[in-house]
């Protein structure tokens, strides 16, 4: 197995770099510390592929369209599709 460096000190990052990567950091909603590893990784072509990462956006029109009545019915019909059928398994 590496070795893993535990820490490391950059110095003379300018005031202007170090504004960048923490307003990177905050859009991401990262860490300054991650956000400056994964720019090092992206630099040096050592970032990993991401799997399963693709946001799916064509059901949100969906969302909050149900009212509670609605929201009863569909929950009824999963509630009786989660029963269990005894004579079935006899």
């Amino acid at each position: 197995m590496a070795d893993v460096l535990k820490s490391m000190t950059l110095r003379g990052l300018d005031s202007q770099l170090a504004a960048k990567l923490r307003e990177v950091a905050e859009r991401e909603g990262k860490s300054v510390n991650q956000t400056v590893l994964d720019a090092l990784r992206k630099q040096f072509g050592l970032d990993k592929s991401r799997r399963f990462t693709e946001a799916h956006r064509d059901l949100d029109y969906l969302f909050g369209r149900w009212d509670e009545d609605e929201f009863m019915q569909i929950q009824q019909k999963i509630d009786s599709e989660q029963r269990i059928d005894s004579e079935l398994w006899q």
